[in-house]
């Protein structure tokens, strides 16, 4: 039986196949995927917030879009994996709440979705698949035997991406 590595909220894990890694209940968070298919490494990172430029030095980089991707980046290349081979999957981003008077900040998960584009692009990592919006939590997760990343939701069934 493959490992099943579980990823927290501000948190990520890195690691090789046959393990999997896991992270529930993203509601407006963000799980970012990395994957190297030729050797088979690749790492889960669930970010709560798009901007570490608002946040006390101390926080979790790990909590934010613009310093968690970079760091886990920078794990699964020491692992093995090869920048210019690693593609990302993101899920979650959902708007949880429904508000009269929906101001930009409120957007939360949209924001988180943007921010995260944002830094694979600037990293040249290739987003090649994503399931984000939609006012739903999600659960997901990454084999890292195939790469596959599916993403689990209460009442909308499982899919992968």
């Amino acid at each position: 039986m493959a490992e099943m590595i579980r990823v927290g909220m501000a948190d990520y894990k890195v690691g090789r196949a046959p393990a999997t890694i896991i992270s529930y209940g993203l509601g407006s968070c963000i799980g970012i995927s990395m994957y190297d298919p030729q050797t088979k490494v690749g790492g889960l990172l669930h970010i709560m917030l798009p901007d570490s430029k608002q946040a006390k030095q101390s926080e979790n980089p790990a909590k934010f879009a613009d310093t968690g991707i970079p760091l886990m980046l920078d794990d699964v290349m020491k692992l093995g994996a090869v920048r210019s081979r690693i593609v990302a999957k993101i899920a979650g981003g959902a708007q949880m709440f429904a508000f009269a008077n929906s101001t930009d900040i409120m957007r939360v998960g949209a924001r988180n979705a943007e921010a995260s584009k944002k830094m694979l692009k600037e990293l040249g990592i290739r987003l090649i698949a994503e399931d984000t919006g939609a006012n739903y939590g999600r659960t997901v997760q990454i084999n890292l035997e195939n790469g596959v990343y599916t993403v689990k939701t209460i009442n909308k069934g499982e899919k992968e991406i």
